[in-house]
């Protein structure tokens, strides 16, 4: 990722939201490959998704905080380019079988049941993730709020 480009992304963003921090934030995308993260995007533009989920133990394999609320992320389309910035509202960390139907909705995905969220994620989790799927396995869910777009 070009670090002008986050950077002058960045400044796009503190022009329009100066209550955000001045050091630019992480830059990641949704999902796993370009067209995941892009249809994972386009529902956060559309307000549909304000939250995500993901594995506590891949934060310790790939040497990253969990997220905390008040934390600011750029989110990157499937072309790694920056398009939104997100805040953090909430974080909850709870075993697979203990996410919420709340939770499920929010992430806006398919027909947003618990049982569709469960079905995908459990898929994901066993194809994507060296250390695969566990029913018990810690799942970080991240509430967020969309402060930022870029036209």
């Amino acid at each position: 990722m070009n670090d002008t480009r986050l950077a002058d992304f960045w400044a796009s963003a503190r022009a329009a939201e100066p209550a955000l921090p001045l050091a630019v934030p992480a830059a990641w995308a949704f999902g796993a490959g370009p067209a995941q993260a892009d249809d994972l995007l386009a529902l956060v533009l559309a307000g549909v998704k304000t939250a995500t989920a993901s594995a506590l133990d891949d934060y310790d394999v790939d040497g990253e905080p969990v997220p905390r609320a008040g934390d600011a992320s750029i989110v990157l389309d499937g072309w790694d380019r920056p398009r939104a910035v997100i805040v953090t509202s909430a974080v909850e960390i709870l075993p697979f079988a203990e996410v919420t139907a709340e939770h499920a909705w929010a992430e806006g995905e398919g027909d947003r049941s618990l049982a569709h969220w469960r079905a995908v994620h459990e898929e994901f989790w066993r194809v994507v993730r060296p250390a695969g799927f566990r029913p018990d396995m810690p799942v970080v869910c991240e509430r967020f709020r969309l402060v930022f777009a870029a036209d």
